[in-house]
C-alpha cells in the first residue's frame, strides 16, 4: 500500500532545498507584512490581477529567452501602476482587475504555447517551483525583500494612517495619492518575487489568506502583523518540508496549511463557536 509521506531519506534531501527555504522564509517575511495592507486598503482582489500580468511578463521574456524575473518585475509594476492610476474607487479598482486578469493570463498562456523549451519551466510559472530555487533567485529575492522592507520601515506610520482612514489622513496633511502610489509598486514588487516561487495561481495563499487569518484574531497593530507574518512563515517553510516527504508539489500543502489557519481563525471568532471575539484582543 503507498504511502502518502516517505521521510526515510530526509537527511539528505533537506541540505538540497536550502535556497527554497531562504527563499520561503524571505516571501513568508514580506508577505505577510504587506498582506495587512492588502486587505485594509481592500486590495485583495487587484493581488490577483498583478499577479497574471506579472505571469504574462515573465512568460513573454522567457519566450524570447530574456531574464524571467526581470520580465515579472516589469509585469508586475505595470498592473500596479496601471491600477493605481485608473482605480481609484474600489468598484472602479475591481472592474478594471477583473478586465487585467483574462488579459494577462491570455498573453501568458499564448506565450508559453509558443515556448520551444521545457513544460516545467512552463507549468513553474502557474504553480511554482520552490523547490528549485537558485542562487540568482536567491539573490533577486533578496534584493526585493531588502527593498520592501526598508520602504514600509520608512514610511510605516503614513501608510496606517492613510489605509485605515485616507479621509482622516488627507485633513491631517497625509499625502495619499502618493502613499497609495508607494504601496502599489511595493505590492507589484512582492508579488513578482511571489510569483517565481509559489506561482502567478497561488499569490493570494501568501498575500492574503495570512493576513486575513491575522485580522480575524486581533486588531493590534503589532499583533496583526506579526501573527500574520508567523502563519505565513509556517505555510511556506511547512509547505517546503511536507513536500520533501510528499509525492505533491509544493503548492497543495502551502495553500491548505494556510487556509487551515484561516478555517480555524473563522471558528474561533464565529458567533456560534466564538472563543475570542471577531477582532481579537487589542
Amino acid at each position: 500500500m503507498p504511502t502518502l509521506f516517505d521521510f526515510s531519506d530526509y537527511d539528505r534531501l533537506i541540505p538540497l532545498v536550502t535556497n527554497s527555504l531562504i527563499a520561503g522564509a524571505l516571501l513568508a517575511l514580506v508577505g505577510g507584512l504587506i498582506g495587512v495592507f492588502v486587505i485594509t486598503r481592500q486590495l485583495a482582489f487587484a493581488v490577483h490581477g498583478v499577479s497574471e500580468l506579472s505571469f504574462a511578463g515573465a512568460a513573454v521574456f522567457l519566450l524570447f529567452g530574456l531574464d524571467v524575473v526581470l520580465g515579472s518585475i516589469v509585469g508586475s509594476i505595470t498592473a500596479a501602476i496601471i491600477i493605481g492610476t485608473l482605480g481609484a474607487r474600489v468598484q472602479e479598482r475591481n472592474s478594471l482587475v477583473a478586465v487585467l486578469m483574462p488579459f494577462g493570463l491570455g498573453i501568458g498562456i499564448l506565450a508559453l504555447s509558443l515556448y520551444p523549451g521545457r513544460a516545467a519551466n512552463k507549468f513553474g510559472l502557474l504553480t511554482g517551483q520552490i523547490v528549485t530555487v537558485d542562487d540568482p533567485q536567491v539573490t533577486w529575492l533578496i534584493a526585493i525583500s531588502v527593498s520592501v522592507l526598508i520602504a514600509i520601515a520608512v514610511f510605516w506610520r503614513p501608510l496606517v494612517f492613510a489605509s485605515l482612514d485616507s479621509s482622516v489622513a488627507v485633513a491631517r496633511g497625509v499625502k495619499v495619492d502618493l502613499i497609495g502610489w508607494l504601496f502599489m509598486i511595493l505590492l507589484g514588487l512582492v508579488v513578482a518575487a511571489a510569483v517565481q516561487i509559489i506561482g502567478a495561481l497561488l499569490v493570494l495563499s501568501l498575500l492574503v489568506t495570512p493576513a486575513a487569518a491575522a485580522l480575524r484574531l486581533s486588531s493590534s497593530q503589532f499583533w496583526v502583523p506579526v501573527m500574520s507574518i508567523g502563519i505565513a512563515m509556517i505555510s511556506v517553510v511547512g509547505g517546503i518540508l511536507l513536500a520533501l516527504g510528499g509525492g505533491l508539489p509544493i503548492s497543495p500543502y502551502v495553500t491548505t496549511i494556510s487556509f487551515l489557519f484561516y478555517l480555524v481563525a473563522r471558528i474561533l471568532t464565529s458567533k456560534r463557536f466564538g472563543i475570542i471575539g471577531a477582532g481579537g484582543r487589542k
